[in-house]
């Protein structure tokens, strides 16, 4: 059960503002009263969509679980609910009513279609996460700064757009008791088990590698016919910092080695 807002207060009344307006009770249509939006859309699963938005409804909040802590008057926490029913399922089960809760106040009728339309989508958004998670390992690296995370998160990202990219070129390795399905059908996950088969297909821009090793060698038996450069020797001495005074005797006072220089 929700409440409306609270009916502007009339003049000449005294006592305390109300806060809450009338009741929004789910089991009892009665008391919906208008949608502010409405809306219908043909699907091609579900048939008419058909939904039904009502502004500004909020729940009556309690000093209780969250809001134990809360010292003085508890907020007023307004969204919007929206009430999609369709004409059928893809399963052949009975269609329920389905309640979303958005957290603005008001929403559009572009709005409405989105939201439910996401809702929709629900299971693809898990589907995603887990593939994430237990297949890329976005999880498993224990990383220590934000922005390191924030680069891992990326890489995985790009990964996952790779395998998304190559289904069509990758072979299909599936298990016994995996159905065959087309290219265009292939989960992330089974792309991954053929995509190092890609390697032997795809190009490389870059040269073949170089070997590590030294090579083997003259053979023996084989002199070296041309003779390498010899250079002659020149001898420097090391030369003193301080120049010495032009009116006293030279004396030799540097112990260090002579240095070589060849060239």
């Amino acid at each position: 059960m929700l409440r409306r807002p609270a009916p502007p207060r009339l003049p000449g009344t005294t006592g305390r503002p109300r806060r809450h307006g009338g009741e929004f009770i789910f089991d009892d249509p009665g008391s919906w009263g208008e949608p502010d939006v409405a809306t219908t859309t043909d699907t091609r699963l579900y048939g008419a969509a058909t939904a039904r938005a009502w502004h500004r409804l909020h729940p009556r909040l309690t000093h209780r679980t969250a809001w134990t802590a809360q010292h003085g008057p508890l907020p007023i926490i307004e969204g919007t609910v929206i009430l999609l029913q369709v004409d059928r399922l893809p399963s052949g089960a009975i269609a329920k009513p389905v309640w979303l809760w958005w957290s603005q106040a008001t929403a559009t009728d572009a709005e409405v279609d989105l939201l439910w339309q996401v809702f929709l989508r629900r299971f693809d958004i898990e589907h995603t996460f887990r593939m994430l998670k237990q297949t890329l390992g976005w999880t498993s690296p224990k990383l220590r700064y934000p922005h390191a995370a924030d680069r891992w998160t990326w890489l995985v990202l790009a990964a996952y757009t790779q395998l998304r990219l190559a289904r069509t070129a990758a072979g299909e390795l599936r298990r016994p008791w995996e159905r065959p399905a087309p290219p265009e059908r292939l989960s992330p996950a089974r792309v991954r088990r053929a995509f190092r088969h890609l390697r032997a297909n795809a190009g490389c821009p870059a040269a073949a590698p170089k070997p590590s090793r030294p090579g083997p060698g003259r053979p023996p038996g084989h002199p070296n016919r041309h003779r390498a450069p010899r250079h002659d020797v020149h001898i420097v001495t090391a030369a003193t910092r301080n120049k010495p005074n032009s009116n006293t005797k030279k004396t030799k006072t540097s112990n260090s080695p002579r240095l070589r220089r060849t060239g």
